[in-house]
């Protein structure tokens, strides 16, 4: 894959999916999706336990505080990088394509598409078969330059005191927020129940393609989109202090495709001539012609 990688300190990982990987060793069951493998089966690494992964998060929870996010925020969320069309963006996210994930052969594009028809073949509404087709956009953040711990990763709020539910806590130590008092109290910046849309999240791909969608999308699908990675979240129930009960609505929305996402890969790949047709009409009724960057 090309994210820039290798085992230096910028992108300790030897690929993106090792991180998806090493979420399905925390969370291995397939709950009711059934594919072509079993979810043990996903997990085909000869060292179960990677340091690189540890790595990967010593760095994340080091350098992911609260100015950093409003930067790169300023820095991202103008999407003034480039304007391509829907499918051109496809083939720019292919750039990312991996050599090394013991999974899949498969480019970005197509597990994207595995995931979108694991959704469809299910009966879901167009939209989530829509966030599953983009649910990986964001991480073309690695095509711009950025390091693999500023895009992919567990996501938590920043600007507060960090939960023990988080992946890897004890890392949060070297972070300059952990001793400053305006972040490391409960609330930090945050009122009580003031909803998730109004708490700062850790940089990263799932809230650049939230921002790229926010315009296109119902508010469920922009729920799959934005806290897809926010396990503490909807796997540990942390942070239930800055919920309000719109939130406590939309979780069952995250939690329903937080499977797929998880669970899609196969061997086998799409028939895209075969599903072509559907797909463009799928993106046209939903997006504009091209997307911004």
């Amino acid at each position: 894959m090309n994210t820039n990688a290798g085992h230096d300190e910028a992108n300790p990982l030897a690929s993106l999916d090792e991180w998806e990987n090493d979420l399905l060793q925390r969370y291995p069951d397939p709950e009711t999706i059934a594919f072509s493998k079993s979810a043990s089966e996903y997990r085909n690494y000869d060292a179960p336990a990677r340091d690189s992964v540890r790595e990967f998060y010593r760095l994340n929870h080091t350098y992911q505080t609260y100015n950093f996010v409003q930067k790169k925020r300023q820095e991202f969320l103008k999407f003034d990088k480039r304007e391509m069309s829907v499918w051109d963006a496809f083939k720019f996210l292919n750039e990312l394509v991996d050599d090394s994930d013991p999974d899949t052969d498969l480019d970005q594009f197509q597990h994207l598409l595995q995931t979108a028809e694991a959704i469809r073949a299910d009966g879901h509404p167009d939209w989530m078969v829509m966030a599953g087709l983009f649910h990986d956009m964001g991480k073309v953040l690695c095509l711009f330059g950025e390091p693999q711990w500023a895009v992919v990763g567990d996501t938590f709020p920043v600007g507060c005191a960090y939960s023990d539910k988080i992946v890897y806590p004890e890392f949060f130590v070297a972070n300059p927020d952990y001793e400053n008092e305006a972040y490391n109290t409960q609330f930090g910046v945050y009122a009580p129940g003031c909803g998730l849309r109004n708490v700062t999240m850790s940089w990263g791909h799932d809230e650049y393609v939230y921002n790229m969608m926010k315009d296109y999308l119902p508010e469920q699908a922009l729920y799959m989109l934005r806290y897809h990675s926010f396990y503490a979240w909807h796997r540990e129930g942390a942070y239930d202090y800055l919920l309000d009960d719109h939130d406590r609505d939309m979780l069952k929305w995250v939690k329903l495709f937080n499977p797929y996402d998880l669970y899609s890969k196969s061997p086998v790949a799409p028939d895209w001539n075969v599903l072509r047709p559907y797909y463009e009409g799928l993106v046209e009724k939903y997006l504009p012609s091209t997307l911004k960057f």
